[in-house]
């Protein structure tokens, strides 16, 4: 499988403390990967460091083929980034706001696509809609469809299906495992929601205190913290946030 990411004993440090401790990271192809931890484990450090917007005080990163940072401008070419919180050009109807970004994307003739990614995530029938007007998870799913008009390799996702309703939700995790499976684009997921994380990806990597401390398919995951489901590491994790190399769980009433 072609290799999209790879991040190699990625090191960052601010005012002399050690936010990301060697974390190393790499997503093929069609992968759908979730990057999980509590606050303060990393994450955000980490997942700004692979979208080049920080660079790493040692490490390696390889982004669709390119070094980071030297490469940057055109590797996110080929990756879509998607948050809730970016927001749309509140006066334009929906098709008239993604041809304004397939625009930015120079995608010359690019009605088809929007189409094509309207009809994916099922919500064609907003395209005359203005943007205003549309609701928190409407925005969501456009912002989602805009991600993804350029075909990108890898599409990330921070918090894609925070405060959705199930209908909603259903919609984006059912268009973005077609994506994924249809087209092979990598998805890189970062998300608080335990119960999304496993409808939609293969693969988990949990970060603590700076590291990956394990990775895996959620159900390995789970069966190495002896928990029932993602949700229990994620708990046992945010009770602890510290990495005892000698023993692969973490156990509150050792930390004294």
């Amino acid at each position: 499988m072609t290799t999209v990411l790879s991040a190699r004993d990625l090191v960052k440090d601010f005012d002399g403390i050690r936010a990301v401790d060697g974390v190393s990271l790499e997503l093929a192809a069609g992968d759908r990967v979730a990057l999980l931890g509590p606050n303060g484990a990393g994450k955000t450090t980490t997942l700004l460091m692979l979208l080049g917007a920080i660079d790493p005080d040692a490490g390696t990163i390889d982004l669709v083929g390119r070094r980071l940072p030297r490469y940057r401008s055109q590797a996110m070419a080929d990756v879509g980034f998607v948050a809730g919180y970016l927001p749309l050009p509140q006066h334009l109807r929906v098709v008239e706001a993604l041809e304004y970004f397939a625009g930015l994307y120079g995608m010359r003739r690019p009605r088809p696509a929007i189409g094509e990614a309207l009809e994916r995530f099922r919500i064609s029938d907003l395209a005359d809609r203005r943007c205003e007007r549309l609701s928190s998870g409407q925005r969501t799913l456009v912002g989602i469809c805009k991600a993804v008009l350029a075909r990108p390799r890898l599409v990330v996702l921070d918090e894609p299906t925070a405060s959705l309703d199930p209908d909603v939700a259903h919609r984006a995790r059912e268009g973005l495992r077609a994506l994924s499976v249809d087209e092979g684009t990598a998805l890189l997921v970062t998300s608080h929601h335990m119960l999304e994380v496993e409808r939609l990806c293969e693969r988990v990597a949990f970060m603590s205190a700076g590291r990956i401390v394990a990775e895996g398919s959620p159900t390995d995951v789970a069966a190495q913290f002896d928990q029932a489901d993602l949700e229990g590491v994620f708990l046992e994790l945010a009770g602890t946030n510290r990495i005892d190399p000698e023993h692969p769980r973490f156990d509150p009433a050792e930390q004294t």
